[in-house]
């Protein structure tokens, strides 16, 4: 079940707080009744984000093996820079 509560729970109950994100349950805090954050350990958030750079730089050693082209950092930055320009 999920845990959701108001975010002045974060100030006022801390330790509950605590103790069910150390569990390994994130807490769902909302503000004047709408979803504001999520709280969660570390380490539930390190696997969270971890697995997806992971994946990332698995993928783009994938692409690099399969394409042999290779670009300096003055045509990454550049390309960014017109993309950003454009929007």
């Amino acid at each position: 079940m999920l845990d959701i509560r108001p975010i002045s729970d974060l100030r006022n109950h801390y330790n509950e707080i605590e103790s069910a994100v150390m569990s390994g349950s994130p807490v769902y805090l909302t503000k004047n009744g709408y979803g504001s954050m999520v709280v969660m350990s570390i380490e539930s958030y390190d696997r969270l984000i971890g697995s997806y750079i992971e994946n990332a730089l698995d993928e783009a050693d994938m692409q690099a093996e399969s394409d042999k082209r290779r670009f300096t950092a003055d045509e990454i930055f550049g390309n960014a820079r017109n993309r950003l320009e454009k929007i």
